[in-house]
């Protein structure tokens, strides 16, 4: 088959190199344009261009893929399926009408649970003990096409939001390259609509989202911190507005005799802090412009006195 590739982050990095590594025909790779980032403000390739440019592939970089001249040359590309991962873009109608076997989405949920952008923070957010990856047929919706079909994995204790993409990439791209290796030529692989009474949101997470109310349990808490560690972490304020991000941390049934957000440290080098329901130990901590930290190395750098408050609420 000649597969066209559209995906843009890391998260599509594990598919495209095992398409790559089982010798699909790989007719070109559709990604973001380069946008700038870092302190400087430098253009910089997405991660799967890098990879595609890598391996002598072709690559495309439109800005909408609906407009008409994009639109052009994916027809003469005549692609027999598109594979999409992490793209970016909703795409139109017309774009997934073009290949004969389909659209196929490589979504990190167990549809038609958690659909949008943010489907594996949120699964960590909520305290899912469970999660997967589907394969699907895309429509113009928002993760609306049928199911192909999904593989299921437990998140652990210590998964957090970078660990869980990893497993979640790398299981959906064995996925797909067996979808793949089994599809007929000319004609979408078998799929069954999903169940629109069952379907959730996952929006895309804002700045706000990561702001830590100590007036709710420890475990949602950690849940907060496992779910918005890559972006935009969660974090709380200290001493005159001290932006504070909780990089790690572990939930503890035990209760402090304290208000919420009181700090209490215990042999020195031990950090607690009171929450509305059990208590958190803070592993590791990054006081802003700083690097993260240990909490022994916070308590010693910023001469932390037990009873001391973090606050849930300031300006942000």
């Amino acid at each position: 088959m000649r597969i066209l590739f559209m995906g843009t982050s890391e998260f599509a990095l594990p598919a495209l190199r095992e398409l790559i590594t089982h010798r699909f025909e790989i007719i070109g790779v559709v990604t973001q344009p380069d946008r700038p980032s870092g302190r400087g403000k430098r253009l910089n390739p997405p991660p799967v261009k890098i990879v595609a440019t890598e391996h002598s592939l072709p690559v495309y970089q439109p800005e909408k893929v609906r407009k008409p001249d994009f639109m052009s040359v994916l027809e003469r590309l005549a692609p027999d399926v598109i594979v999409v991962a992490a793209f970016g873009q909703l795409l139109p109608q017309t774009l997934l009408d073009i290949p004969p076997g389909g659209t196929i989405n490589l979504h990190p949920s167990l549809l038609p649970k958690y659909r949008g952008a943010a489907p594996i923070q949120w699964a960590l957010i909520n305290g899912e003990t469970e999660t997967g990856v589907t394969l699907m047929l895309l429509d113009a919706g928002e993760d609306t096409g049928d199911i192909i079909s999904t593989s299921c994995i437990r998140i652990r204790n210590e998964d957090n939001a970078f660990t869980l993409t990893e497993q979640l990439a790398q299981l959906g791209a064995n996925q797909l390259v067996r979808l793949l290796s089994e599809m007929p030529e000319g004609a979408p692989p078998p799929a069954t609509p999903q169940n629109n009474a069952e379907a959730t949101h996952a929006p895309r997470l804002t700045k706000e989202i990561g702001h830590i109310d100590w007036n709710q349990p420890a475990t949602t808490i950690h849940n907060l911190v496992r779910g918005t560690a890559i972006w935009p972490g969660a974090y709380t304020f200290f001493r005159n507005n001290l932006r504070l991000k909780i990089v790690e941390c572990l939930p503890l049934s035990q209760t402090l005799d304290a208000p919420s957000g009181a700090l209490e440290i215990v042999e020195k080098r031990k950090l607690f802090v009171a929450t509305a329901d059990g208590m958190l130990q803070l592993l590791k901590i990054q006081p802003a412009t700083k690097k993260a930290m240990e909490a022994s190395d916070f308590i010693n750098g910023y001469q932390v006195q037990t009873g001391e408050q973090l606050l849930a609420a300031t300006s942000l």
